[in-house]
């Protein structure tokens, strides 16, 4: 069967580099959302919690739910189900209707479109927000927004950064209006949190922490290393020849007469399925061959185990989109172990 490998060390590499850029694991968030970007939730954070890391952000209750015990906070970014939360989340407000939605009580924190204008309150709308928050007697704990362009050369980020500068100072005088007490703002995703220094209170860091973040080099001044690797087994092994057609519509060609494989992975298991002018050559120097089919590939090795990627950039591109996607997209059904 297929399967995955995480490595723990790689992972841990990677949260001492952002330790060191922020000064304090304490100021770590990961972004475990989505299956921690495919990663496998439980097993990245058993790792985190192993490391020292207090706080996750997530997208759904039932996702805070699962690892609760490991972390002082856990944000949640899309879902106001408060009776599948447990009792250290925070819900994310991305809109003033959804206030009169939550219960009273329910630790929440408000997120302020700052120029992403994806989600999250207008900065003309803080007035009301907190408003309304004290009225349904929520418990707010933080202030946030999110970044459109903090991983390419414009000065877009500095000016979301200003933007947010601004919010800050007007919900440090509605906190004294309301006498509520002192909330964390955070503003910082992985990008912005090697851009600057440390703005906020936390960074949010998800694609870094796996390794795959892409800068500019002089943007970014680190080395990353990637967590995840991809697996796949043999089932099959035969003599192919220079004239043989392999895979749907005979797509797949080989250069020399060789044994070729089959191996028991597919787009069922969420490896994209390339198009016909797309090559990809794995981490030993193998070839895909051919199509992707449903629970297949077939390459021109022989041996009982094949990596197909040791880093999902290198998929992406042959794909030609973005590691997130490459990553996101793989099954909860293979088997993901740590090394």
């Amino acid at each position: 069967m297929s399967y995955i490998t995480l490595n723990k060390s790689h992972y841990f590499y990677n949260l001492e580099l952002i330790q060191h850029q922020v000064g304090s694991k304490e100021k770590i968030a990961v972004v475990l959302k989505d299956n921690a970007y495919g990663h496998g939730l439980s097993e990245m954070a058993h790792m985190a919690h192993e490391f020292g890391i207090s706080h996750a952000v997530v997208r759904t209750c039932s996702e805070a739910a699962r690892i609760s015990n490991y972390f002082q906070t856990i944000l949640v970014l899309a879902d106001d189900a408060q009776t599948a939360a447990p009792v250290n989340a925070h819900i994310a407000i991305n809109d003033i209707a959804q206030i009169e939605k939550l219960a009273s009580q329910t630790s929440v924190e408000l997120k302020v479109d700052s120029g992403m204008h994806r989600s999250g309150i207008s900065p003309e709308e803080l007035s009301l927000a907190f408003e309304r928050i004290n009225a349904r007697q929520l418990k707010l704990k933080g202030v946030f927004t999110h970044h459109r362009s903090a991983d390419i050369l414009s000065s877009e980020y500095f000016w979301q950064e200003k933007t947010f500068a601004a919010v800050k100072t007007e919900v440090g005088k509605l906190l004294e209006k309301y006498a509520m007490p002192a909330v964390r703002f955070h503003s910082q995703n992985s990008a912005a949190t090697f851009r600057t220094q440390t703005s906020g209170d936390i960074v949010r860091v998800g694609i870094a922490s796996y390794g795959l973040l892409q800068m500019p080099s002089s943007l970014l001044a680190v080395t990353l290393k990637p967590v995840l690797s991809l697996w796949a087994e043999k089932i099959h092994t035969a003599k192919s020849h220079t004239h043989f057609k392999h895979g749907y519509e005979g797509v797949g060609r080989i250069s020399e007469s060789k044994n070729v494989s089959t191996y028991d992975i597919g787009y069922a298991d969420g490896l994209l399925r390339l198009q016909d002018e797309q090559r990809f050559t794995m981490p030993d120097g193998t070839h895909l061959i051919g199509r992707v089919s449903m629970d297949n590939i077939i390459a021109d090795h022989d041996r009982e185990k094949l990596c197909i990627y040791d880093d999902a950039n290198s998929y992406a591109k042959a794909a030609k989109t973005i590691s997130y996607e490459v990553t996101t997209r793989l099954a909860p059904h293979i088997k993901r172990t740590i090394i």
